[in-house]
């Protein structure tokens, strides 16, 4: 998720590209937290224990479909749609991955894997929003958030292929 941070564009995105201004940057901003609720919701009736890691996978790697299409769009609607999609699919990314920690980690480890696992998390968001700046920079915005979006999908798909325990956990 690392390379998926588009949030931190999202300024630019609604003046420069999308014109739709302040009131559409806050649709923009929430578009994610929409999502993410409503996948939490969807979890609580559907468990993803039964294929853990395939659900895990599928979540970073619709997130990453969503910021390359994100990037691409000039259409506000679209932009909102697969925003929306891609807080669903982080969503089920963090729960899986929360589940597995808790579940998969020694007792007289938790409490160390649980800090490290906090500080990555804490501070993930602000390490990506680093990425994209500086991407963006280097290589424009447009191309900086569909350069995030195809990193996250290879990313993925290295980790497919080489942990076939991984795409078979089932918790």
């Amino acid at each position: 998720m690392l390379f998926g941070g588009a949030v931190a564009l999202l300024p630019i995105f609604a003046g420069e590209i999308l014109f739709v201004g302040p009131q559409g940057l806050g649709m923009l901003r929430a578009a994610p937290s929409v999502g993410a609720v409503t996948m939490a919701l969807i979890m609580t009736r559907r468990p993803i224990t039964g294929n853990a890691g395939r659900n895990l996978l599928i979540g970073i790697f619709g997130f990453g479909i969503c910021i390359i299409i994100f990037g691409l769009s000039k259409s506000f609607l679209l932009s909102l749609v697969v925003l929306c999609l891609s807080g669903a699919f982080d969503s089920l990314s963090v729960v899986v991955r929360s589940t597995i920690i808790q579940l998969l980690t020694p007792d007289n480890m938790k409490g160390r894997v649980s800090a490290v696992n906090s500080i990555f998390i804490g501070s993930s968001n602000e390490i990506g929003a680093f990425e994209s700046g500086v991407a963006a920079k280097i290589l424009g915005t447009v191309p900086s958030v569909i350069f995030g979006g195809v990193m996250t999908l290879i990313i993925v798909t290295i980790v497919t292929l080489s942990s076939p325990r991984l795409r078979k956990l089932k918790l």
